[in-house]
């Protein structure tokens, strides 16, 4: 029978452990070298510092832009960029 006190695993899960970082890391970095330019509406809620019915009512008033893929809505980074500055108010 085999002894599987934490002793003997540790260098058992130690092994998996930096095996499975070596082939995360690759894919890891691939990911961070290309930015995200379509946006859920979670995520356009938190750049527009906005909730998520407020973007999903600006949506339906055609207010701002939407890609629609499938069922699911992105916001196209430059569109949210453009909106933000059209509703920039110079203050005195």
């Amino acid at each position: 029978m085999l002894d599987m006190t934490k002793t003997n695993l540790e260098p058992l899960v130690d092994a998996v452990a930096e095996r499975l970082a070596g082939r995360l890391r690759p894919l890891l970095v691939a990911a961070r070298s290309v930015p995200k330019r379509l946006l859920s509406v979670e995520e356009a809620a938190v750049y527009l510092g906005r909730s998520k019915s407020a973007i999903h009512a600006l949506v339906e008033h055609g207010k701002i832009p939407v890609v629609r893929i499938d069922r699911r809505r992105f916001f196209d980074l430059p569109d949210l960029d453009r909106w933000i500055e059209k509703h920039k108010r110079q203050t005195r």
